[in-house]
C-alpha cells in the first residue's frame, strides 16, 4: 500500500477549501492534514504537519501566499496555487510551484494538475531532473492560449482553445469553428498559429488551422494531399506541403 499523500489546502474562502477537499476524497492516498483559510494559520499547520502537497491561494489578506512560503524554513511540498488572478503566474513559477490553477476551474483541470502533483512526488526520489523537465512543460503550456476573446453582436466572451475545431483563413480574418457555432475575428492564420500550442494545434493547409484532438482520421486523396475527417464529420483538405507536420504528429 502505497503511503499516504499528506496534504493541505489553503484559502480564504472557506467554501473554496472544501470544494478541494472534495475533489480529493476519491483518491485513498490522500490525507488532508489541515484546511486554513489565512496565512499565519497555513504557516503553524504546515510547520506543524509538514505536508507532502500543498494547495495554496495567492491573495489573502494579512499574509499573501507568497510570503507563506517566505515563512517556511526546510519544508518543501509540492505546490499548486490555486487563485482568480493570472497576474501571478509568472511569479508562481519563480517560487517553483508545481502548477497555477486558475479559478473557476473544472475538474478535469483539477484532476490534470493534481495527477502531475503525484506523479512528481513518486519520480522526485528517483530522477532528480524530472522535475526541471516538468516545469518546462508547464511553461510552455502557459506561453499560449487557453482562451481566444470573440465577439456576437454587442456580446464579448471567451471560447476556450480545446473547443474550436478548426481555424479557417477568410482575407483579412479568421473564423473559429466550434460544434455549436463559428466565430470571425480580424487576425492573420499566421497571427492566430503563433498564439497556440504546436503540440494541439497543426496547419494543414494555407487556409486551415486544425485541433488535432478532433481529428478522427486521414485519409488519401487525389495527386498527394490528403483529407482529415474531423470527428463531427467535417472534410479538410491537407495539402502536399503541410502534410509532413501532420502526419509526423504522434
Amino acid at each position: 500500500m502505497n503511503a499516504a499523500i499528506k496534504t493541505i489546502i489553503v484559502d480564504d474562502e472557506p467554501l473554496a477549501c472544501r470544494r478541494i477537499r472534495r475533489l480529493l476524497q476519491a483518491d485513498p492516498e490522500i490525507q488532508v492534514a489541515a484546511l486554513c483559510t489565512n496565512g499565519p494559520e497555513a504557516v503553524r499547520e504546515i510547520e506543524s504537519h509538514r505536508p507532502d502537497l500543498l494547495f495554496l491561494d495567492i491573495q489573502m489578506p494579512g499574509m499573501d501566499g507568497f510570503k507563506v512560503l517566505k515563512s517556511l524554513q526546510d519544508i518543501q511540498p509540492q505546490i499548486i496555487f490555486v487563485t482568480a488572478y493570472d497576474r501571478y503566474a509568472i511569479q508562481a513559477f519563480e517560487v517553483h510551484a508545481l502548477d497555477y490553477l486558475l479559478k473557476p476551474f473544472d475538474q478535469e483541470r483539477f484532476h490534470k494538475s493534481f495527477q502531475r502533483a503525484r506523479a512528481q512526488m513518486r519520480l522526485k526520489k528517483e530522477n532528480t531532473g524530472a522535475l526541471q523537465r516538468l516545469m518546462a512543460e508547464i511553461n510552455r503550456q502557459q506561453q499560449y492560449a487557453q482562451r481566444i476573446l470573440v465577439s456576437s453582436g454587442a456580446r464579448y466572451f471567451f471560447v476556450k482553445v480545446k473547443e474550436i475545431l478548426f481555424i479557417s483563413a477568410e482575407e483579412k480574418y479568421v473564423r473559429l469553428n466550434t460544434e455549436k457555432s463559428n466565430y470571425l475575428l480580424r487576425r492573420t492564420l499566421e497571427a492566430m498559429a503563433r498564439r497556440l500550442d504546436p503540440a494541439q494545434f497543426v496547419r494543414i493547409h494555407r487556409s486551415h488551422l486544425v485541433n488535432l484532438d478532433h481529428i478522427q482520421e486521414v485519409q488519401p486523396w487525389a495527386h498527394g494531399d490528403c483529407i482529415a475527417i474531423l470527428k463531427n464529420g467535417t472534410r479538410l483538405a491537407v495539402s502536399r506541403r503541410y502534410r509532413a507536420a501532420l502526419l509526423d504528429k504522434e
